[in-house]
Parts: C-alpha cells; structure tokens; sequence
C-alpha cells in the first residue's frame, strides 16, 4: 500500500493532532465540511466512528463509497448533504470535531458565528475542535464588505484576525489547545490552525 493510499490526502495539521494522541482510534469524529473526504481515509482506517456532513451531494456520495471500501460498518446515514450550521447530530455526540477549510466561506459574520456555535454544540466536554480557515494574520487584503475580503485569486473571503480568534476563545470559555499557527501562501491568502478542547463541566 502507498502512503496516497493509506493516508489520502490528509491535512497536515489533523495528522500533527493524530500523531499527537488527540485524535484515538475509536473516537467520534464530526468532519464538517467533509469535501470529498481527503481528511478521513486514515480516520476510517483507524477505526473513528465518522459523522460527516457537506452541502455538495457529489462529495458526501464520494464520502460514503470510502466508507462502503474501508469502514463497511459505519452506516451510511453518519455521512449527509447538510449545511454545517445545521448539522444533524445531537449535542455533545463528538470527541473531535474537524472543520477544514469551510469557515471562511461564511456569507458574514451571522453565518460565520452560526457555524462556529454549530461545531461546538456537537463537541462534547472535553472534546477536541480542530478548525482550519482563512485569515488576515500575516497579509492585509482589499476589504469589500465587513469582515469579507478580496483574497489573491480574487475570490471573497470571510477573514478573522488574530483578536477575533482569541475573543472567540474566551466567549467560549475553550482551551487553546496550541497557539495560533498561520501559513502565508505567498500573495494569495493566510491560513490559521485554531484548535480548541471544550472544558469539561
């Protein structure tokens, strides 16, 4: 088997949280977001009970013929077509929850806070939320509405900065679990790690 094969196209950051010890064989993963699935060939092959939803059905059908391959077990009901402020899973129901490259999709700041709420309200106590999303730390961008920026490509971005972030952490009373890790892809856009662990009562 190929490392491609064995590991899919994972995000480096889910696999640093892997390799790390905070995402365990057998956990409840929620991938929010889910695309075409690159995050969770490694996850089903360890074993994680995977939720995952996306608005495009393409990907979510995708999403379910991996399962069909490599994690026979799993119903196909854990993988819908939904938004990710709407997701239908109950409260608390996750021990990780991933959201990768879906935030800065965000129409403005309602939407934005809407699917934040949403990733929290699935995570259960102690549970750890891994996001990855665009933002304003480390490159200024031409602003065309509040909170919504023209990126390098010409695409428009929901951006945060490095305060939001942190006040968003303290409204949640959560656990920066590391610090805040951008990457700068040159002239383009900003991309920041932000994982959380939700306290425990």
């Amino acid at each position: 088997m190929s490392v491609q094969e064995e590991f899919g196209q994972i995000d480096i950051y889910v696999f640093d949280q892997i390799l790390r010890g905070n995402i365990e064989p057998g956990a409840k993963v929620v991938d929010a977001g889910c695309g075409y699935g690159r995050n969770l060939v490694y996850l089903m092959r360890m074993g994680c009970e995977i939720f995952a939803v996306d608005g495009n059905a393409e990907g979510v059908a995708h999403v379910r013929a991996l399962a069909a391959e490599l994690a026979p077990k799993l119903p196909m009901e854990n993988f819908r077509v939904a938004a990710v402020e709407a997701m239908p899973w109950a409260d608390e129901l996750a021990d990780v929850v991933i959201c990768n490259s879906v935030l800065h999709f965000a129409r403005d700041e309602k939407h934005f806070l809407a699917m934040v709420e949403e990733l929290w309200r699935v995570l259960r106590p102690g549970g750890l939320l891994l996001c990855r999303l665009g933002s304003r730390i480390g490159m200024d961008f031409e602003q065309v509405r509040p909170n919504v920026y023209r990126i390098g490509d010409g695409s428009e971005w929901f951006l945060v900065d490095e305060d939001a972030l942190m006040d968003m952490t303290a409204q949640m009373d959560a656990l920066l679990v590391d610090p805040l890790k951008t990457t700068i892809v040159q002239n383009h856009r900003c991309m920041t790690t932000w994982v959380l662990r939700k306290r425990k009562d």
